[in-house]
């Protein structure tokens, strides 16, 4: 959509936004911007074929930040009257003022005309009705799937984001963002027990995600390895090899690690990272990529939440730690440029370092040889439930499913596992990287102060040494 478009939905003229920035800088900040957001939210949750909850509301206001040296002032207001907005500005550049020292500088950022999540069908233009019909339809092809289910539960949610930034800089940007998420859980019974497989895909779609492709896709994946979930064992723990199937298992590669390279972290001395830039981290041929451009990905930007475009950085080329994650405050700090990871919640927070689609490049050994090469281990394709201190890399991560690895084959599944270890040691250890990359489309949220939506991917990988937590 044009320029224009954005302007009347936030009833603001472009003389308007110039003299919110000179208000914002009126005590002498050295840069300020403007965040806009339109964002319509709607959700259906079906249980037991019947909607038990449901809801649709709008969120509407514009942020205002002010940076001065090393402090921020930030105000919002939840509408886009300019009586309103100035009051924000104002109070932006009072919580701002008063810094000592020298300030910093901001440079402008090259555009870039893009479109990585075009829509089809706009979510504005859809009735409950539609979804609810799709829902009802991934619910009775789940429970076709398997005598055993006892239960279905279906959530659908979809939102619409307009967005409009502009800075001291003279930069404006705008764009449209579409959000597509359904998630599916089986409840088994056998013998007594209780197990349950849930399943779910997000994208930067339109209304268009609805459809025979990915309710049969849903409804597959919710019976996957039920069988081995029933037989799983808690095996004998202690130091092993562990391999990390592709794709889900991405997600300790985002919070044991991703996290340590995010530059506020690093900037103030937090991240085990924090002195490492240049040197070898782990073996040469890996390479560990923060990516803001895979088209429709949950995790995609055309721009971050500061109107720097998204880009796909490299962290990690070849064993060497070659970037952080920045935002335009830790790039001025580094005097390096912003590489698109300014992200916030909504227009009521301050943007900082967030990765979007986290993800180690394929290597080049097979999957099935890198299995066949341990003679006892692990191999784990799901985890949840990570806890990770940053500062001194340690993590521990829930095994969802897994199976033992004896004399090169997969063989007892296992479950009630913890995988224990620390992400740099992780990372130098590990030995093996496959050719099978597979980026997880679930709905992976991050909660690093703010939530906001990520994706995380991996090859398959054998690390040479972790503790594993069992009997």
């Amino acid at each position: 959509m044009e320029k224009n478009i954005y302007l009347n939905i936030f009833k603001v003229t472009e003389p308007q936004l110039q003299t919110l920035a000179a208000t914002a800088l009126a005590h002498g900040g050295d840069y300020c911007d403007l965040y806009f957001e339109h964002t319509t939210f709607f959700n259906l949750l079906l249980k037991d074929g019947v909607v038990s909850s449901g809801g649709f509301h709008t969120d509407f206001g514009a942020g205002i930040r002010v940076l001065k040296g090393e402090k921020t002032g930030y105000a919002y207001s939840e509408n886009t009257e300019m009586a309103d907005m100035l009051k924000a500005a104002e109070a932006a550049a009072a919580i701002a003022a008063g810094t000592s020292g020298a300030g910093r500088s901001y440079a402008r950022v090259a555009d870039r005309k893009a479109d990585l999540y075009p829509m089809k069908e706009n979510w504005r233009d859809k009735g409950a009705d539609a979804f609810l019909s799709f829902m009802k339809e991934l619910e009775t092809a789940v429970f076709a799937k398997d005598s055993r289910i006892v239960k279905v539960i279906v959530r659908l949610s979809d939102s619409v984001s307009d967005v409009m930034m502009y800075n001291s800089l003279g930069e404006l940007t705008y764009e449209t963002r579409p959000m597509g998420s359904v998630t599916v859980t089986a409840v088994f019974q056998q013998n007594g027990k209780t197990e349950n497989r849930s399943a779910s895909r997000s994208f930067r779609m339109g209304a268009e995600l609805i459809g025979p492709g990915l309710l049969n896709e849903l409804a597959e994946d919710a019976v996957k390895g039920i069988d081995e979930r029933f037989g799983a064992i808690r095996p004998k723990g202690g130091q092993m090899n562990v391999v990390m199937g592709a794709g889900a298992s991405g997600i300790l590669l985002h919070e044991a690690m991703g996290h340590a390279f995010e530059a506020d972290f690093n900037r103030k001395g937090q991240s085990i990272f924090s002195d490492r830039m240049g040197q070898q981290v782990c073996p040469k041929g890996i390479s560990v990529v923060d990516d803001g451009t895979v088209a429709f990905n949950r995790g995609a930007g055309n721009y971050d939440d500061e109107g720097v475009p998204g880009e796909k950085t490299y962290m990690i080329q070849d064993g060497v730690l070659c970037s952080y994650l920045h935002d335009r405050i830790s790039a001025s700090w580094y005097g390096t440029k912003p590489t698109g990871n300014g992200r916030r919640e909504n227009f009521r927070y301050n943007p900082i370092p967030r990765m979007r689609a986290t993800y180690m490049e394929s290597g080049n050994a097979d999957p099935e040889g890198i299995i066949s090469s341990v003679k006892n281990g692990i191999y784990v394709d799901e985890f949840s439930n990570g806890q990770v201190k940053i500062g001194e890399g340690d993590f521990t991560f829930f095994v969802k499913s897994g199976f033992l690895i004896e004399n090169g084959r997969l063989t007892a599944p296992v479950k009630d596992i913890n995988i224990i270890g620390n992400g740099p040691q992780a990372l130098a250890d590990i030995v093996a990287v496959g050719n099978d990359l597979k980026i997880d489309n679930g709905t992976w949220t991050c909660g690093k102060e703010q939530s906001v939506p990520v994706s995380c991917g991996m090859p398959t990988v054998l690390i040479s040494s972790l503790t594993v937590g069992g009997e």
